[in-house]
C-alpha cells in the first residue's frame, strides 16, 4: 500500500458527522472528482469514481446516513496497466441526486437556470471545522502524498482554477502556503515542505500518518546531519594534507637548492620534524619542538619556509 493509500484510509475510519459538516466534505469529494451526466428526459445521474473501497464506503455511509440516498456501488476493471478495481458511487433522478447537488454547492440555480457552481460558497465552510472537513473531502476526491522517503510533496488535482485558487485559500487559512500550477488540462493546488505537510495532515485528522512522516523526516535530518559532518571532516582532512604535501615538497627544495643549514634554527627545526612527521597536525608538530611551539607559530614558521621554496622557484625560472 502507498503512503497515499495509507492516509486515505485512515482519514475514512470515521465518517460521523453533523449535517453541516457531511455538507462540506460530500461538496468538495462531488466537485474534485465527481462526473455529472444528462440522459433522456433531461434524467440527471452523478457518478464518484475512485480505486480505494474505503472512500467508496465513506461517502455511502455519508450519503445513507446524513442525506438518507441509497447509493449504487458499481465495481469496474481500470483502464490502466494495473487492471485495479474502479469503484463508482452512482447517484440517479430517482435517489433524489438533483437536491443533492444543490444543497452541497455543486449546482446552483439563478432564475431558472441551473449550472455547475465551481466556487466554494462561504456557507459550506463557515467555521474552522467545516473547513477542515472540504480539505479532508478535497483529499479524498483530487489529493496525492508522495512517499516521504524519496520527496515531500503533497498535491490536490482540480479541473477550474477558479475552484483551484478558491481552494489553496482555504488551506493557507490555516497558516499554510499552498500555491497553484497547470498540469496540461488540470489545475494543481500543492505543498513541497516537509513541516507544512504535517500540519495539512493534522487538519486532515491523518495522525498515525502524520507520525510516520515526522519519524522519516527526523532520520532523513540526521543522516543528512552525519553526511554534512563527515563531508566537512573529509574536506578538513584533505585539505590539511594538501598542505602537508606542498609544506614537504617546499622544504624538499629548499633542502636541494641551498641546505636546510642556511635557514634560520626555528625554521629549520619545524622543516626537519614536518619531514619527519608528514602525516603529524600543526598542533603535534608543536609539541615535539623544545620549547614547545602553538599551533599559530608552526603555521606561521612553515608559512616563511613556503615563502622561500616560492623566490628560489622563481629565481630558478
Amino acid at each position: 500500500m502507498s503512503f497515499s493509500s495509507g492516509v486515505k484510509n485512515e482519514i475514512c475510519r470515521f465518517p460521523d458527522f453533523s449535517k453541516d459538516e457531511a455538507i462540506a466534505v460530500i461538496s468538495a469529494i462531488m466537485k474534485v472528482s465527481g462526473t455529472l451526466s444528462l440522459g433522456g428526459n433531461k434524467q440527471m445521474s452523478f457518478n464518484v469514481a475512485t480505486e480505494n473501497p474505503a472512500i467508496a464506503r465513506f461517502i455511502f455511509k455519508i450519503l445513507k446516513e446524513n442525506f438518507n440516498i441509497h447509493t449504487e456501488i458499481l465495481v469496474k476493471k481500470s483502464n490502466s496497466l494495473k487492471k485495479n478495481n474502479v469503484y463508482i458511487v452512482h447517484i440517479n433522478e430517482a435517489m433524489g441526486i438533483r437536491t443533492l447537488l444543490q444543497e452541497v454547492s455543486v449546482l446552483k440555480e439563478k432564475q431558472g437556470i441551473i449550472s455547475l457552481d465551481y466556487s466554494i460558497p462561504k456557507k459550506i465552510i463557515e467555521n474552522d471545522e467545516c473547513k477542515k472537513l472540504y480539505i479532508k473531502g478535497a483529499f479524498l476526491g483530487g489529493g496525492s502524498i508522495s512517499n516521504p522517503e524519496k520527496t515531500y510533496h503533497l498535491e490536490f488535482v482540480t479541473h477550474n482554477e477558479d475552484y483551484a485558487r478558491d481552494l489553496s485559500g482555504v488551506i493557507n487559512c490555516f497558516g499554510l502556503n499552498s500555491k497553484v500550477i497547470q498540469r496540461k488540462n488540470s489545475f494543481v493546488v500543492y505543498l513541497k515542505e516537509g513541516e507544512q505537510i504535517v500540519d495539512l495532515l493534522n487538519i486532515i485528522g491523518a495522525h498515525s500518518s502524520l507520525m510516520k512522516l515526522e519519524n522519516v523526516r527526523i532520520m532523513k535530518e540526521m543522516r543528512n546531519n552525519v553526511n554534512r559532518l563527515v563531508n566537512c571532516e573529509t574536506a578538513n582532512l584533505s585539505k590539511t594534507v594538501n598542505a602537508s604535501v606542498r609544506q614537504v615538497e617546499s622544504i624538499r627544495l629548499i633542502q636541494r637548492e641551498i641546505g636546510l643549514s642556511r635557514l634560520p634554527q626555528n625554521l629549520r627545526d619545524i622543516a626537519e620534524v614536518r619531514v619527519n612527521y608528514p602525516d603529524e597536525t600543526l598542533n603535534e608538530l608543536g609539541q615535539m619542538l623544545d620549547p614547545p611551539v602553538g599551533k599559530s607559530g608552526v603555521n606561521h614558521r612553515l608559512r616563511r619556509i613556503e615563502k622561500i621554496a616560492e623566490e628560489l622557484r622563481k629565481e630558478g625560472k
